[in-house]
């Protein structure tokens, strides 16, 4: 089987789950980009509920995903690490692995495609999962693989019926109930090596 994913930036649960799924998986480089789209947000559990982190990107010179620059603007960096140690810090596994985390929040990366590729190589390194990867070479209007470009996304999601959310243990659950499909962020600081369980 081979999926179609758009590039994210510390992916839903559901975006690895394809990821270690599939026998082959395509990254898209040629489409344009869409804002408050998984591209360039994630979606993390802090104590008020559901929190958006978004990376700022340099609009303007394309649109084309493979060419879009990572703006400085905003110390977004260290306001999305804050957020990280706010939302995780007394999560079972935060601390054994913030150290290969916060490499994320201090280097710098000038193109968005290039930054989430480093993070989703760390992922799968740390939920121990070897995908088959590769990028598109054109843009592919109707592809012959299952295409997850759309379907993948935190406002308007489509069904899935591949993808049920598996509860498990989270910091809040008690105050918010259990908050699925965010970031997989969210799963790794909770549920640490067994987090491959729920792909």
């Amino acid at each position: 089987m081979e999926v179609l994913l758009s590039t994210t930036y510390f992916g839903p649960v559901q975006w690895y789950q394809k990821l270690h799924r599939a026998e082959h998986v395509q990254i898209e480089r040629w489409e344009s980009f869409q804002k408050q789209t998984y591209r360039n947000r994630c979606l993390i559990a802090t104590t008020q509920g559901i929190q958006a982190l978004t990376v700022p990107v340099v609009r303007g010179e394309t649109s084309l995903i493979k060419d879009l620059r990572i703006s400085d603007h905003g110390n977004w960096r260290h306001l999305h690490w804050n957020a990280l140690q706010s939302a995780y810090g007394e999560s079972p596994f935060f601390e054994y692995y913030q150290d290969d985390i916060r490499p994320f929040f201090q280097n710098r990366w000038e193109f968005l495609l290039d930054f989430n590729e480093a993070i989703r190589e760390k992922m799968c390194e740390l939920i121990d999962i070897q995908p088959q990867v590769s990028y598109t070479e054109q843009w592919v209007e109707n592809s012959p693989s299952l295409d997850y470009r759309e379907a993948i996304n935190p406002k308007h999601p489509a069904p899935d019926a591949d993808f049920v959310s598996k509860p498990y243990y989270q910091v809040y659950q008690q105050k918010h109930g259990f908050l699925s499909n965010l970031s997989i962020l969210d799963l790794l600081f909770n549920m640490g090596p067994e987090g491959i369980f729920w792909l």
